[in-house]
C-alpha cells in the first residue's frame, strides 16, 4: 500500500503536469512583448514567385511605418502611440504596446530588392518581396 501512496498511477502523466508547472514558472506570460515574440506579430512565407510578410498592427498611421531592405534584410519599423487613459479612470490591465518598435527579417538569396510593394490595410501590413527571374521555376520540356 505504501508503494501505491509514493508514486502516481500514471508517472509519465504526472511528469507533463511537473514540466508544464516547471515551464509556468519561466514563462513571462501572454504579453505582447514576451521574450519570443515582438511587435508587430508577424507571418513570413513564401511562394514559388515571391515571399510575402503580413505584419499585425493594428492601430498604426500608414504614414509612421518605415519599410526599407537593405543586403536582403527587410526592416519594419514605427510607432504606436500611447493611448489617452482619463486621469479619473484606473487603469487595470494595460496589455497594448506602445511605443517605438523595429522587426528585422532576413531574406533568401533569390529575391529581387528592387520589386518591393508594400500595402496596410486593415491593421495588416503585407510587404511582398518577388523573387529574381532566374530564380523561378520553370518546367523544361521532355524531348
Amino acid at each position: 500500500m505504501l508503494y501505491r501512496s509514493l508514486f502516481p498511477r500514471d508517472l509519465f502523466a504526472e511528469l507533463d503536469r511537473l514540466q508544464r508547472e516547471l515551464q509556468q514558472g519561466f514563462d513571462f506570460g501572454s504579453s505582447i512583448r514576451g521574450v519570443a515574440r515582438g511587435f508587430p506579430a508577424l507571418n513570413v512565407g513564401g511562394t514559388p514567385r515571391s515571399v510575402e510578410i503580413y505584419a499585425f498592427a493594428s492601430g498604426l498611421d500608414p504614414a509612421s511605418i518605415e519599410v526599407q531592405i537593405e543586403k536582403g534584410v527587410l526592416t519594419i519599423a514605427g510607432e504606436r502611440k500611447l493611448d489617452e487613459v482619463p486621469e479619473s479612470a484606473t487603469l487595470h490591465i494595460d496589455e497594448r504596446f506602445a511605443g517605438r518598435f523595429r522587426r528585422v527579417i532576413s531574406l533568401p538569396d533569390d529575391i529581387d530588392a528592387n520589386t518591393v510593394e508594400a500595402r496596410y490595410r486593415d491593421g495588416v501590413l503585407h510587404v511582398s518581396v518577388r523573387r529574381k527571374e532566374e530564380a523561378q521555376p520553370r518546367r523544361i520540356t521532355v524531348q
